[in-house]
């Protein structure tokens, strides 16, 4: 009898197994199959076309491919960097329109680039374009600024929009100055010479962004900025990987175990330096009128209702870290990459940096007058915009303009496709022309708000954007008081996108001193 019980019971354990392993195989069919199948014909039905689903991979792999085919080799001295970046985008775009659907894996991915419709999805106050859930990016920012939603949003975003505006971003100006001041310092011994300016530009931001937001010096953060730099890397490897739910969690790639150490890395970096600035303040030897300190005041709050954790602040900081270099890099390296090949405009804008502040260093009052160096920075920022792709992501079926959108995908803005578009800019949309923002940004585009989005738009647009026009303004003025350059006949042009776009092997320039800046100064004055 009790032999019979216990056959009994291994036939209804095999028997459970058995639906069990049945359950999940129809649930992965269900996911990798037949939901895919059913959102692009939901979509085709209604003139959303797209390359066709591959099972699992979706279009992985031709992403993949068609990205290391654009990149293999360098491409001609132009600003057509559109199809370089973002070649599948270029590709599928031209063969089914404005508004295509592609896959990554089995999620699909709505690529928007008609301005209106991105205007809807951008402006919208609500939760229902939420921020994209990505392993590898929630191990770069963590659940900080950048990809957290809700109630922790709202809470994260008003402490940096007080750290980072008006009257907080006025005293950061002194600051900046003064790391802009060290890099120079470092260029005097190389008159005539060649600087690679990537790099230390690279240095600048995370000189500027350790002194005016934690206090401290690049040498300090130097080990936080190395591992994050190690973990951008990681990511922009990875961006289109596919992996198996469940599976990855237990086998592990190379990649996963390297950001698995790295976050950790990072974690007690940035918990020794909250220990540090808390045992600097119990002895009164510490400002917390910077972001960090106003991160430390909220994470100390005596209300558990209003406190940020430490996971939480270590998060914001990560964020900060990330956001106030990758961004910042791009913008300014690629405006000297600018004026160093149309040195016309190099003479103009350095003729209104000199008219303006002579040979003084750059005040805050004055930075918002640099009319002609603003419209340099905007149509260097449109044809190289540092962001390349905004993602949201839907969780619930949406109506968005005459489409509907079935829940649980993404979508996928790219500013590179809407800053290259002729229909907007013109047939001139590939040439340097800072002349289209004399009037400024919105008759540059006809009054269309979505159509110059190197920063996003909306109430998520970055946060640093000011931040970023700041340091940029400064650095390039004091620069341009002191050098004149030309691009190096050894610079290879080759922008490829990590986090930001980038130029694959730096930007080289050769600089020459301004021999007597008190005539040049005159004569900029006798010639205007």
């Amino acid at each position: 009898m009790y032999s019979s019980a216990i056959v009994g019971g291994g036939t209804m354990i095999i028997y459970l197994s058995g639906c069990a392993s049945l359950w999940l195989l129809i649930r992965f069919f269900n996911k990798v199959w037949w939901t895919p199948l059913r959102i692009q014909s939901a979509l085709s039905s209604q003139g959303i076309k797209g390359p066709s689903y591959r099972f699992f991979h979706g279009n992985s792999k031709e992403i993949i491919s068609l990205r290391n085919e654009a990149w293999k080799s360098p491409m001609e001295l132009c600003h057509q960097t559109f199809p370089r970046v973002y070649p599948h985008v270029y590709l599928w775009k031209k063969l089914y329109g404005k508004n295509f659907l592609m896959w990554k894996g089995s999620m699909p991915q709505l690529v928007v680039t008609e301005s209106e419709l991105i205007k809807e999805i951008l402006n919208s106050k609500d939760e229902t374009y939420l921020k994209p859930d990505q392993p590898y990016m929630k191990k770069l920012f963590g659940d900080g600024l950048v990809t957290t939603r809700g109630k922790k949003w709202f809470k994260l975003r008003k402490l940096a929009d007080h750290a980072f505006h008006g009257e907080s971003l006025k005293r950061m100006v002194p600051e900046m100055v003064a790391s802009t001041e060290v890099m120079i310092a470092r260029w005097k011994q190389q008159t005539g010479n060649e600087i690679e300016v990537f790099r230390e530009f690279k240095l600048l931001t995370s000189e500027v962004i350790s002194r005016t937001a934690f206090g401290s010096s690049y040498l300090e953060g130097q080990r936080i900025f190395d591992m994050l730099t190690k973990m951008v890397l990681i990511f922009s490897r990875n961006i289109y990987t596919v992996k198996i739910p469940g599976i990855s969690q237990i086998l592990k790639s190379k990649d996963d175990k390297e950001s698995d150490k790295l976050e950790q890395g990072i974690r007690d970096s940035f918990v020794e330096m909250v220990k540090k600035r808390e045992e600097a303040a119990m002895m009164g030897q510490t400002d917390e009128d910077d972001f960090f300190g106003q991160l430390l005041k909220v994470y100390r709050d005596p209300d558990k209702r209003n406190r940020l954790t430490m996971d939480d602040l270590i998060d914001e900081c990560k964020n900060f870290y990330i956001a106030g270099q990758e961004t910042t890099t791009s913008a300014l390296a690629w405006t000297i990459f600018l004026l160093a090949v149309h040195t016309d405009w190099q003479e103009k804008v350095r003729r209104e940096v000199l008219d303006l502040f002579g040979q003084q260093n750059p005040m805050a009052e004055g930075i918002s007058k640099l009319k002609t160096m603003s419209m340099v920075i905007y149509e260097s920022l449109r044809l190289y915009p540092p962001i390349v792709g905004v993602g949201r992501r839907v969780e619930k079926g949406v109506r968005l303009g005459n489409l509907t959108i079935p829940g649980t995908m993404e979508l996928l803005v790219p500013p590179s496709a809407v800053h290259h578009d002729p229909e907007i800019w013109g047939d001139d949309v590939q040439l340097f022309k800072p002349e289209r923002f004399a009037e400024g940004v919105a008759k540059a585009c006809n009054n269309n708000t979505a159509a110059f989005i190197p920063f996003s738009l909306g109430p998520r647009n970055c946060v640093g954007m000011n931040f970023a026009y700041t340091e940029t303004k400064i650095a390039l003025s004091m620069i341009l008081q002191r050098y004149s350059f030309s691009l190096s006949p050894s610079y290879v042009h080759s922008p490829v996108l990590l986090l930001a776009m980038c130029p694959k092997f730096g930007i080289q320039i050769i600089l020459q001193e301004l021999e007597d800046k008190s005539r040049y100064l005159a004569n900029t004055f006798v010639n205007s």
